[in-house]
């Protein structure tokens, strides 16, 4: 077993009841992250665009993306058709254009 799989494991141990984990990816090759993903982990935090649309498109299609820095109102529509969530809306500007390409 790794240390990606003993330290997901351990820690998914420790969660308490309904908390979901999510790894932060950034930084990391696709080869890394698939350690995590063989080791159980699903849910997947990146914060850079170009990164994030790298990753999903070599990473298996059932990772659970989150969207976890800041962005820029001119990207969403890069990363809107597969995340999950985005940590970090700070403007009504940016949730509209959010909205407008979800919608899409």
């Amino acid at each position: 077993m790794s240390d990606i799989a003993r330290h997901i494991e351990r820690i998914h141990q420790e969660l308490p009841a309904g908390t979901r984990l999510v790894a932060v990816s950034k930084f990391h090759t696709a080869e890394t992250i698939m350690e995590a993903y063989e080791a159980g982990q699903r849910i997947f935090g990146e914060s850079r665009v170009q990164e994030l649309v790298e990753k999903y498109e070599v990473l298996p299609k059932d990772i659970e993306w989150h969207f976890i820095g800041h962005l820029q109102t001119n990207k969403v529509k890069y990363i809107v058709p597969f995340v999950s969530l985005i940590h970090s809306v700070d403007s009504e500007k940016l949730l509209s254009v959010i909205e407008s390409e979800a919608a899409k």
